[in-house]
């Protein structure tokens, strides 16, 4: 099987390509262009392996994507590329609009042209189109016992959900349409885990701590988030594109609700006993805690109902928060050359782009 993965050299993109290379027998073509968040060196351990191919093209680029699509010939399209960050989209949404929105259609658009060209068969029959979403997208709960579900309502708050949502209904319109392009959705909570760019939540409190610098928390710090290690996620992914059903939606999540306050505190512990040589003039890692004013429209929870792909294609998480954020922490207490290379800018990026 041939899969097409977009954004491929982000954060969750990534994993799904190592999970791939690694405990498959399939073949990745990674398309991606490579924005701040995008890292080659994410992908080190694969890049020489021969069922991985690496293109550099822009989702909005319908040519280049038409080639692709032409040269390779896949079985199926994995779409994580896409602006993530909440506070940037609240900066500067222009880029989110183009990603998220205008390169989801204009990707929709080149998967439908090369899948109508193909002469009805099985690979016909087979081929699907997995867009991979955020729980963003449903808001924020009330209440301290509900959960998101696949048939909860779109009341997205950022710049960011927005411009998920948007995608999210474009996919489904392009299968319920005349159109008929087989696609599946999937709405994931809060991922953590090795790679992830350091502007996110954990890894910016343990490479803060590290180097003695604030630890920033929004607000009280009371946000509640499900946190899912992201080579859990990875594993639901490829379940999805490869057994999921054509026009379902699969909410994936981690089992773990954490107040974000907790998190950080967890973090501080963590390293405390991992990393006790600490900066000078820090005492005590959770000394670092500052609040600072909240984000406009913070969502307060998000808590994800993950009952369906269990039930019906029998994933569930293999990491409790407790395993997957000790391996987080030390993971990134490991690997200092690619987070510092990511933080000064000098990593290696096109050079590490093989095609093969």
């Amino acid at each position: 099987m041939k899969i097409l993965i977009t954004g491929g050299a982000g954060f969750i993109g990534s994993a799904v390509v190592r999970h791939i290379i690694a405990d498959t027998n399939d073949t990745v073509i990674n398309v991606d262009s490579l924005t701040y968040a995008g890292n080659l060196e994410s992908l080190a351990e694969v890049e020489l392996n021969e069922r991985y191919h690496f293109e550099k093209v822009d989702i909005c680029n319908r040519s280049e994507l038409d080639r692709v699509f032409s040269q390779y010939q896949p079985d199926a399209v994995m779409h994580l590329a896409a602006e993530s960050h909440v506070d940037r989209s609240i900066d500067g949404p222009a880029a989110f609009i183009e990603t998220n929105i205008v390169g989801t259609y204009t990707l929709l658009e080149a998967t439908r042209a090369y899948w109508n060209d193909l002469e009805p068969s099985a690979t016909k029959e087979a081929f699907r189109f997995h867009h991979i979403s955020t729980d963003e997208v449903y808001g924020d709960l009330e209440g301290t016992d509900d959960l998101f579900t696949e048939t909860t309502s779109y009341e997205p708050s950022s710049p960011y959900s927005a411009s998920k949502a948007s995608s999210d209904h474009l996919v489904r319109a392009w299968l319920r349409t005349a159109y008929g392009l087989p696609t599946l959705v999937t709405n994931c909570s809060n991922n953590y885990g090795p790679y992830h760019f350091p502007e996110k939540l954990i890894p910016v409190m343990i490479l803060n701590s590290i180097s003695g610098k604030a630890l920033p928390v929004y607000g009280d710090g009371m946000q509640i988030r499900d946190w899912l290690f992201v080579e859990d996620h990875a594993r639901a992914l490829y379940k999805v594109v490869t057994e999921g059903v054509v026009g379902e939606t699969y909410n994936i999540g981690g089992h773990n609700e954490k107040a974000n306050i907790e998190v950080v505190k967890t973090i501080c512990l963590l390293l405390e006993e991992l990393a006790p040589a600490k900066p000078e003039g820090v005492e005590s890692y959770s000394d670092l805690i500052t609040y600072v004013t909240d984000r406009p429209g913070h969502d307060v929870r998000y808590a994800i109902d993950a009952s369906k792909i269990e039930r019906e294609l029998g994933w569930k998480p293999e990491e409790t928060f407790e395993s997957g954020i000790r391996k987080t922490v030390e993971w990134y207490l490991n690997n200092k050359t690619w987070w510092s290379r990511v933080l000064d800018g000098s990593y290696a990026g096109e050079r590490l782009g093989v095609n093969h």
